[in-house]
């Protein structure tokens, strides 16, 4: 076959059509569908959240993306490169930071970055070690060696290694897991940075907030399948549903009952929560209907669907049929 020739930067950085990724049985063990038709589009200097349960088969599809695995059927391509017919121009693409702490332990982080470039083609003159090394914050660690390195500074190592080729995907697998907050901060600060000189992120994370604050799009998968994919914003706009708690000025041992019809719930002597759908129930009804029963409102807090609440409402079916990108 031909190969795949990308002249300029394509409208998406990763595509997979109908992508399956089957495991054979073994014994009495029947086959295993990892992935079942997976059509996906992360577009073109995007930060792209891919969630889902454990064993939805996140991991399967980076492995595929990565050449650690090889699909059953569909296509996939990264930066325009069909990942079959132009492996190593794919390869050469994408940079991976696995889940896996897997480091060289007798290799100095200067050390495992430059063979990791050497690796990739990258010329000695062009190899950017001391530099990346000093943006994960790890130049004082440059030439100790990687078994004496915290848990933490070990993964943004991980996130260095993937970097030595400046590939325009970065796909990060569970990157923050095990890390404190503080050095949590400065990875980001790192691969937000990065994603503003146009490098495409990919993250996978079980830290909902984390992937709701910074990805401005988000692909759900559960057993295999694709049950959402929309920006941050039009997923949270899905459930339509809010918490208005209002606090008002005196005692209640009950709702009053021109409230119950609203969803109202007592939370304490003083405070009454409504839970409404924005669409169809304007917050300005609500307040006028706590004033006409007689109540002063003393304060008053909104709680917003979180991402959260989507992914529960989208992973907790028992079957993911019928649902749509």
């Amino acid at each position: 076959m031909p190969r795949t020739v990308v002249t300029t930067p394509p409208d998406n950085a990763i595509e997979t059509e109908g992508l399956r990724k089957v495991y054979a049985g073994h014994g009495r063990r029947p086959p295993k569908v990892a992935l079942d038709g997976i059509t996906l589009n992360v577009p073109r200097g995007s930060f792209f959240g891919l969630l889902g349960p454990n064993g939805a088969g996140k991991s399967t599809l980076i492995n595929v993306l990565a050449g650690l695995a090889v699909k059953t059927e569909g296509t996939a391509r990264i930066w325009g490169f069909d990942i079959d017919r132009d492996e190593r121009a794919a390869r050469t693409a994408i940079g991976v930071v696995p889940q896996e702490l897997n480091l060289d332990a007798f290799f100095t982080p200067y050390e495992l970055l430059d063979v990791q470039a050497g690796m990739y083609g990258v010329p000695k003159h062009e190899r950017r070690t001391a530099e990346i090394l000093a943006a994960v914050g790890l130049a004082d660690k440059a030439e100790a060696y990687a078994r004496t390195l915290s848990g933490g500074m070990r993964r943004r190592l991980l996130v260095a290694k993937a970097m030595v080729h400046s590939p325009p995907v970065l796909v990060l697998d569970e990157p923050t897991a095990g890390v404190d907050i503080e050095l949590r901060q400065q990875l980001w600060a790192y691969v937000k940075d990065l994603n503003a000189r146009g490098t495409t992120i990919l993250l996978t994370t079980h830290y909902l907030e984390e992937a709701e604050q910074l990805c401005d799009r988000i692909a759900i998968i559960n057993h295999g399948r694709l049950v959402a994919c929309d920006t941050t914003r039009n997923l949270l706009r899905r459930l339509d549903s809010k918490t208005l708690t209002i606090a008002v000025d005196r005692d209640l041992d009950a709702v009053p009952p021109p409230l119950a019809p609203l969803g109202a719930e007592l939370r304490g002597e003083r405070t009454i929560a409504f839970h409404y759908k924005p669409s169809s129930q304007p917050i300005g009804g609500i307040l006028e209907a706590v004033r006409a029963a007689g109540l002063g409102i003393v304060d008053l807090t909104t709680q917003e669907t979180d991402l959260e609440d989507i992914f529960l409402q989208l992973t907790s079916r028992k079957s993911a049929q019928g649902a749509a990108p």
